[in-house]
């Protein structure tokens, strides 16, 4: 019995219209808010600070600025790389694939799959095959793809997406994995004990480890493509991308096309800053290079290798204003600085990619039309960019969602009559600053001793939870008036 929530999305059914409702139930459900509070109690926050402390002071933020030049140098060159890599991959006996559309990939997959008669289809994590729904598709197709990332082996099972693109599962607590294990390996011990992680680890790994060995095609993703050598290469914690890439005799790499970059020191360089700012570590603890099938003398590795490029909008966006986010390495670093993303987790914006690189791409992908929410879901403050390892302006790139979203008619009324109102009185000096004073003024009289507001009307939406501190002090125009008498 599937356990999917009914307003979760799919990749071709998203609910980002629909963001503010999900949210809601977000913020109700106690179990998800205990998860969320990881981010920054034990989890990816501080983990990132301390391995960015661990080098010499300055040294990230030289390496950060290498990286923005090495990913804008790709990008402005994109079909110069592009062609490089295939010639290279062609060379050491790959084959590429060019898909323009999410269903020429599915369908390009699928022509490979049913060529080696597969029946189980390995896959290794990748948010590329869940923006195309292939899963799904080869399922529908009668075969059988098994996740075997944990994370999103656990949600295969639950039948529901990733909420984060580096830890898919990062929503769960380990006990509603104990429930789901128990629900769906039902021929082991009904008596044995999985309550805990390394428990529930070992677990998964007996299961699938029959599912590796006797898989017909392997699919990975992966996080960069070298122009220079026509390697890919993935990066890993957990090993089931190396086996499920070496181990069947058919290896299906599936990328979009700005993940190429031109030589393997680049790709160096940006591992740096990858596993520092995705999960803290200096280094993943898998680092796998592949150039093409297994050559003669290797001891493993499959006897095709096969690289499909999806486009699936992409070269559109390269061209338009909204072009640095396809610097985007996934390393999710500005989902875990969030403050909304921390306080609704990703599967409340309702596609593939969530959090304020999520609220960029996603209108880029599935329209103004069905996102024009997500650009609002943002307060703005700038962390995502701060700590973005190639400085994607992120904020600059919501706002001009919003100006989009605004002109096509796609703010509400109170919205519309909102921002009226708010430009009327701004643009009117006086005006302003007599109503800014009557409210500073009415806001210490209502608060009194105590010193804050618990509800304020029109924003209940924020002091349903916390309360509104009341002014203090004298003015911002008060203290500019009294300095220049």
């Amino acid at each position: 019995m599937s356990h999917k929530k009914a307003n979760l999305f799919t990749y071709d059914h998203p609910t980002c219209h629909n963001f503010s409702a999900n949210a809601h139930e977000a913020l109700l459900d106690k179990n998800l808010q205990t998860q969320l509070s990881r981010i920054t109690r034990e989890g990816f926050q501080q983990k990132r600070f301390d391995a960015i402390h661990r080098l010499d002071e300055g040294e990230f933020d030289l390496l950060r600025d290498r990286a923005q030049e090495i990913k804008t140098d790709a990008l402005a060159n994109l079909d110069v790389y592009l062609e490089r890599f295939e010639q290279n991959v062609t060379a050491a006996g790959g084959k590429v694939h060019w898909a323009a559309s999410a269903n020429d990939a599915r369908e390009i997959i699928l022509k490979i799959c049913q060529d080696a008669n597969a029946k189980t289809v390995t896959k290794g994590k990748s948010m590329v095959s869940e923006e195309i729904g292939l899963n799904q598709y080869l399922e529908q197709n009668g075969m059988r793809p098994v996740e075997t990332d944990l994370g999103e082996y656990i949600l295969q099972l639950r039948d529901e997406p990733p909420s984060h693109i580096i830890a898919p599962a990062f929503h769960l607590a380990k006990s509603e994995v104990e429930d789901v294990f128990r629900r769906h390996h039902g021929d082991l011990d009904p008596a044995r004990d999985i309550s805990q992680p390394a428990q529930l680890l070992n677990e998964a790994r007996q299961v699938l480890r029959g599912d590796f060995i006797s898989a017909d095609v392997g699919i990975t993703g992966a996080n960069m493509l070298v122009a220079e050598t026509g390697t890919a290469l993935i990066v890993t914690n957990e090993g089931n991308g190396d086996l499920t890439q070496s181990l069947p005799p058919v290896h299906i790499a599936l990328s979009s096309i700005e993940k190429i970059v031109p030589t393997l020191e680049d790709a160096s360089t940006l591992l740096r800053v990858l596993a520092r700012s995705a999960t803290g570590q200096d280094v993943t603890v898998y680092t796998t290079f592949f150039t093409g099938p297994a050559r003669p003398a290797d001891l493993d590795g499959p006897k095709e290798f096969h690289l499909v490029l999806l486009d699936n909008g992409r070269s559109k966006t390269l061209g338009s204003e909204f072009s640095e986010a396809l610097r985007c390495i996934r390393c999710g670093a500005c989902m875990n600085h969030c403050p909304v993303f921390g306080s609704v987790g990703g599967h409340a914006y309702g596609w593939v990619y969530p959090g304020p690189i999520g609220s960029v791409l996603t209108p880029l992908m599935v329209g103004i039309d069905e996102a024009h929410t997500l650009p609002d879901a943002s307060t703005l403050c700038g962390r995502c960019q701060a700590v973005c390892p190639v400085r994607i302006p992120l904020p600059e790139l919501l706002r001009r969602h919003r100006v989009k979203s605004f002109t096509a008619g796609k703010a509400g009324w109170l919205t519309r009559v909102g921002l009226r109102l708010w430009s009327f009185v701004a643009s009117r000096p006086k005006l302003y600053h007599a109503i800014a004073s009557f409210k500073v003024r009415a806001w210490k009289i209502i608060s009194g001793k105590r010193g804050y507001i618990s509800y304020v009307p029109f924003i209940g939406g924020w002091t349903n939870t916390r309360d509104m501190p009341s002014p203090q002090g004298k003015t911002f125009m008060d203290l500019w008036k009294q300095k220049n008498k």
